[in-house]
Order: structure tokens, then C-alpha cells, then sequence
């Protein structure tokens, strides 16, 4: 029986789990920066599982805000 609380099929592709992969992209960055990152990787890595194109532009929406937000900091 599938578990889609803590480990749902959508999530655990190629023998790693997302939130794990997530940590180790995230790993240094703080705030904003680490929850844009962290969301953009969540719906890239489920996108072919679970919404497919929504979920890619989902992606696309927060990579950039992260761009327009570095952006300003240049």
C-alpha cells in the first residue's frame, strides 16, 4: 500500500526521496532564496508523476522570482 503522507510514488523517484535532494540543493542558502529554490526543484522533480505541465510552469513562476528578486540585488 502506497504511503501519500511520508513517502508518496510522486516523490520517491530513482531511489531518492525529493525533501532529501531539496536539502542538499538548498544547503548555504537562506530565506527567500532557499524557499523559491527548494519549491522550483519540488515541482520540476514531480512534475511528470503528478500535474505534468502545471507543475512545470509552477516551477518556471518561482525560478523567476528568484531572478527578479537576484535582480535587484545586482
Amino acid at each position: 500500500m502506497m504511503d501519500k503522507v511520508n513517502h508518496p510514488a510522486h516523490y520517491t523517484q530513482g531511489g531518492i526521496e525529493c525533501i532529501d535532494a531539496i536539502k542538499a540543493a538548498t544547503a548555504g542558502l537562506t530565506g527567500f532564496e532557499g524557499y523559491c529554490t527548494g519549491n522550483a526543484l519540488k515541482y520540476l522533480w514531480r512534475w511528470k508523476h503528478k500535474n505534468g505541465v502545471e507543475d512545470l510552469r509552477k516551477a518556471q513562476w518561482y525560478i523567476n522570482r528568484l531572478i527578479e528578486e537576484k535582480s535587484h540585488d545586482s
